[in-house]
């Protein structure tokens, strides 16, 4: 909501404060068509080609997330936090062994069952249970696992930032684009030059557009959604990072509600719940 919010307010003010000044909307109207086919044209062609289609289609529901509420909140930490604690209790007190079927079936775990939001999230239960495996099966130390782990989120973090670098691309292309279809404009004025003034006016104001046109689609609209794009992988690479925390912490040894606090320090202070907070929804949960 907030994102067609903003452009609502941009475009409003930018074309608004236009026809206040007397702009001649007709010439805007007459134009934007053609200049947008052939800028829009040309920087999806070449985006199609820049970009493999994992990247592509990754890019579109990227930007399909981005009309969106972001799903990375408090109430989503505190039960990702309630999770971890759930699973680490229950290994506490019974053993590791205990939750082998937790971990090897997580869609018919009492424990996961309880958090269907979380559940939902195929990459994350996997980045959950693997590591459980590997505690189960005592193969690796803490240290060890936790380079395991950061390599992972660092493949990821490098994967979900190939959107943003190919949107900041575009951003960057589509002014260049819109000189290309200003330059075409002009072209098509000169050769026109024998008309009288009133005519080669509004064939010189058609050009400009292209120009306008190109600027605005790259720093009013791609370049934000390159930004929030980038801001939301931000909060989901805190997810990862609480998770590393919470089962390196318990590793080495801490028990269960220490364990979930080192998670919960590293989360943005936005969302971070407080420590009574959190402590009381472990409880309700």
């Amino acid at each position: 909501m907030l994102v067609l919010i903003g452009y609502i307010i941009a475009f409003g003010c930018i074309f608004g404060v236009y026809a206040l000044h007397g702009g001649n909307m007709s010439v805007l109207a007459k134009a934007l068509p053609f200049e947008m086919a052939t800028i829009g044209g040309s920087a999806l062609g070449a985006f199609i080609v820049t970009n493999p289609p994992k990247v592509l289609k990754a890019t579109a529901s990227a930007l399909g997330s981005c009309i969106k509420s972001a799903k990375h909140n408090k109430g989503r930490f505190m039960n990702l936090l309630a999770l971890l604690y759930d699973l680490l209790q229950k290994a506490r007190k019974e053993g590791l062994m205990a939750i082998e079927m937790d971990v090897e079936e997580p869609q018919n775990s009492e424990i996961f069952q309880k958090y269907p939001e979380l559940l939902a999230d195929q990459h994350l239960v996997e980045f959950i249970t693997d590591y459980l495996r590997m505690m189960v099966s005592g193969n690796l130390n803490s240290h060890e696992i936790e380079s395991l782990m950061e390599n992972e989120m660092d493949a990821h973090h490098q994967e979900e930032h190939r959107v943003v670098t190919a949107l900041q691309r575009l951003a960057g292309a589509l002014p260049a684009f819109g000189i290309v279809a200003a330059v075409l404009g002009v072209v098509n004025t000169m050769g026109s030059v024998g008309q009288p003034p009133s005519v080669l006016g509004g064939m010189i104001a058609s050009a400009l557009v292209g120009t306008f046109l190109g600027i605005l689609l790259a720093y009013g609209l791609v370049e934000p959604l390159a930004g929030l794009i980038e801001q939301r992988n931000q909060d989901a690479a805190k997810e990862y990072e609480c998770i590393k925390c919470t089962l390196i912490a318990s590793m080495q040894g801490y028990n269960p509600p220490t364990a979930i606090e080192f998670g919960r320090k590293v989360l943005y202070s936005t969302e971070r719940p407080g420590f009574l907070e959190l402590e009381e929804h472990v409880k309700r949960k």
